[in-house]
């Protein structure tokens, strides 16, 4: 990785076996203040929809329309500000290609909603000719609302040669960008499933692809197939544990150091916990939300851009539809109820408003499982996130002393994410800030005052994280 990018994070995870019977541990966790990092993008915060959503229902509706007030408020308080629409159903045959009505329904949703749209052109089987003119009129009539174009959804499944892909890639890139149709048109790519990351590398190291790049578009799916999960106990324990810090690492050594070096952003364009549609009982409980706070912040501490989670009522598992157990929300009858992992998503929001700073954690008690990240806020606040990951029989309360030494605060506040009980395993009563976020997208969660632990000490404040929780701490220096 570039040790440039290393000095804005630090993660510590020691899981150590079971609860000790003495006293809870205690640990240090410091902010350099005197170094802040890179910026964490606005829009890092995104959901990623099968391209079927934007075409309209037996009823003629669409989804994706300013006409959905409740849709527009979930998206608005779960702080979601990037909107990919594509899977494997933007490059099903059997499939129509949106027309100009979806596409303004589409982008009039985007507009009110305030995000930015990533769009995937149809590839597999795909028109040049309707690809080129779908890009036309998507870029002269909303430039505002797109962020670039896909070309194509994982295309390594249906060409498994990357220099034939790449050919058929560059032939449509070149049609939109002639000087007659798009020539300042953005793309993203290649999209390509998890286990063709080298794809990811050598795209970003195409010469004739720089220019046209916003981003390189890569899928993650770390837990794997959802349809190997036997036990979901163990794999809410896998997605959880300090193994999944060195699953990423060897991932984003496959593919980000070529990003990198190109001087190219990257973005997971769609990602979740366990592929084909997520595993029952572990992507829809309480450990997905753990799972995907930390798995946004570890991420970002590595120079990612963003993160869009697949989610809908239905996924596109190949050529099937499938319920979406990684839903970030699904469809009830007035609104949309939220999942566990929308509260992670929102609760990154809140914290990931501005520059990373590096943390440095010094345990003095052992058993405990943290990870915290820290940012120094657009509004001169800093913000530390703290996860504990650890839970169940092994789950361990932890006393947190965090400050600095380089400045003192007059203020510091906190919300919580919890679930009953610690229940890694519960897929319903997860507050943030003591509080649901309902159906109608209504949520009045609250910060609380941290007491500071001495009137002399203006730079440390005392915090208590339970087992199998997470917190947002800010902290207003003086």
């Amino acid at each position: 990785m570039n040790p440039r990018l290393l000095l804005t994070w630090l993660l510590a995870c020691l899981c150590l076996g079971a609860i000790s019977a003495q006293a809870q541990p205690v640990i240090g966790v410091s902010l350099d203040v005197e170094h802040p990092g890179a910026e964490i993008p606005a829009d890092f915060v995104g959901l990623s929809f099968e391209m079927q959503r934007v075409l309209p229902d037996t009823n003629g509706d669409h989804f994706f329309s300013a006409d959905n007030r409740q849709l527009i408020a979930t998206f608005k308080t779960l702080g979601t500000k990037n909107l990919r629409v594509g899977g494997n159903t933007a490059d099903r045959p059997t499939l129509p290609v949106p027309d100009e009505t979806d596409v303004d329904n589409l982008f009039a949703f985007a507009r009110v909603a305030d995000v930015k749209v990533i769009y995937t052109l149809r590839l597999n089987q795909g028109s040049l000719d309707t690809a080129v003119a779908r890009a036309n009129y998507i870029s002269r009539h909303y430039p505002d609302q797109l962020d670039c174009f896909a070309i194509g959804n994982e295309p390594n499944v249906f060409s498994t040669n990357y220099d034939v892909y790449l050919a058929e890639w560059q032939r449509y890139a070149a049609a939109i960008t002639a000087p007659s149709n798009c020539p300042a048109a953005k793309f993203c790519g290649p999209s390509v499933s998890p286990g063709h990351e080298k794809w990811s590398a050598r795209f970003a190291g195409e010469p004739g692809n720089r220019g046209l790049l916003a981003f390189i578009s890569q899928h993650d799916y770390p837990g794997g197939d959802a349809r190997s999960v036997k036990d979901p106990a163990m794999a809410r324990d896998k997605i959880l544990a300090p193994a999944m810090e060195a699953h990423y690492a060897k991932f984003a050594a496959n593919f980000v150091p070529s990003v990198l070096s190109n001087g190219i952003a990257y973005r997971f364009e769609e990602a979740n916990s366990f592929y084909d549609g997520g595993a029952l009982d572990v992507s829809d409980t309480y450990a997905s939300a753990l799972w995907a706070l930390n798995y946004q912040w570890w991420w970002a501490a590595h120079g990612m851009s963003g993160i869009n989670f697949h989610t809908g009522d239905k996924v596109a598992a190949r050529d099937m539809n499938k319920p979406c157990r990684y839903a970030s929300f699904w469809t009830v009858t007035n609104g949309y109820n939220v999942h566990p992992i929308g509260y992670a998503e929102k609760m990154f929001s809140f914290g990931s408003r501005g520059r990373l700073v590096p943390v440095k954690i010094t345990e003095e008690a052992s058993n405990s499982c943290l990870a915290a990240y820290g940012v120094l806020g657009d509004d001169k606040n800093y913000y530390v996130t703290l996860i504990n990951l650890s839970h169940g029989t092994n789950g361990t309360n932890l006393d947190i002393v965090l400050g600095t030494r380089a400045a003192e605060y007059m203020d510091g506040k906190i919300i919580q994410l919890t679930a009953p009980a610690g229940d890694v395993g519960a897929k319903t009563g997860v507050t943030l800030g003591d509080a649901e976020i309902t159906d109608d997208a209504k949520w009045n969660g609250n910060w609380q005052t941290l007491q500071l632990p001495s009137k002399k000490s203006w730079s440390l404040f005392t915090v208590e994280l339970p087992a199998a929780s997470a917190a947002v701490v800010k902290l207003t220096p003086r």
